[in-house]
């Protein structure tokens, strides 16, 4: 157990290591703001839907309003 020990600290402690390492917390801080910016992207087309909604239904109430001649 020693012997496995001694040579994962030998091999933990390369430049290589440590490199690779590095490269693999850089792939998952992207792809987690990958996900993130996939979410924000979404949840804004999906508002901008919503706003389109809301915006013809008001426009329908106003016309109906117009015809029966209401005022708001």
């Amino acid at each position: 157990m020693k012997e496995a020990v001694g040579a994962y600290r030998h091999v933990s402690a390369t430049p290589e290591f440590h490199e690779l390492e590095r490269m693999r917390s850089k792939a998952r801080h992207d792809e987690a703001q990958a996900l993130k910016n996939a979410a924000v992207r979404a949840e804004k087309r999906e508002r901008k839907k919503w706003q389109g909604v809301v915006a013809d239904k008001d426009a329908l109430i106003a016309e109906l309003r117009a015809r029966l001649g209401e005022d708001k």
